[in-house]
């Protein structure tokens, strides 16, 4: 600096324009987790009403217990609402990793149980053009969620919201296997495909459960 010039306090004190994009996309991480939390709980809402219908009206115990995964995924998003909007802390973290991690064992076990009892029975459901719309809608949309939470879990830090992802994506994978199942019982008559996908979901959910409530 030549002597007698003026040192320029603005530039020094007023942050770049990189510095205040960080800022402001820092603010922005905890609402986005809630939007994508809300739009999670709101669809899950939705879709035990329609999966219920579809489910009587088909006799259908895999669409019927597709709506059952979605009263889980319902659980689990109000846990993380929970955690995201308290004071936080490790004590707070942790019990709400240990219910999700409960969602979990749920899950695997509602699959287990509907599987055996499908295969047992020997139920053949009728076709169901609307458990095929949903079941197909339903799995692109867990996918473009699991994948919200998954990126904003990780810039956030926040172990809850990246569990809850993993909920999110088992539900994808489900509904992906519910609608193969039924798409495979429609047209080739294959009613027992959809057991057979479905216990693959098992042994991901009991992984995912185990590490869920040891806080990994």
């Amino acid at each position: 600096m030549r002597q007698g010039q003026q040192p320029d306090w603005r530039a020094s004190s007023v942050p770049s324009a990189s510095l205040l994009d960080m800022t402001v996309s820092t603010r922005r991480l905890p609402r986005r987790g809630l939007d994508l939390e809300c739009f999670t709980l709101g669809w899950n809402v939705v879709g035990v009403v329609i999966l219920a219908f579809a489910a009587l009206a088909a006799r259908s115990v895999a669409l019927a217990g597709f709506g059952l995964d979605s009263l889980v995924e319902i659980g689990a998003s109000t846990v993380v609402l929970w955690e995201l909007t308290g004071a936080g802390g490790s004590d707070r973290q942790r019990r709400a990793l240990r219910l999700i991690g409960a969602a979990f064992f749920a899950l695997a076990i509602y699959i287990a149980a509907q599987g055996a009892y499908v295969l047992a029975t020997g139920a053949r459901p009728a076709h169901s053009s609307l458990g095929i719309g949903w079941t197909a809608v339903t799995c692109a949309v867990m996918l473009a969620l699991a994948y919200g939470k998954a990126v904003t879990g990780r810039a956030l830090g926040n172990p809850v919201l990246s569990t809850e992802e993993r909920v999110t994506l088992v539900d994808a994978y489900l509904a992906g296997a519910v609608l193969i199942g039924l798409v495979l019982n429609a047209a080739l008559g294959w009613w027992w495909a959809d057991p057979f996908a479905g216990f693959v979901i098992v042994f991901y959910g009991i992984s995912e459960g185990r590490a869920a409530w040891r806080g990994h």
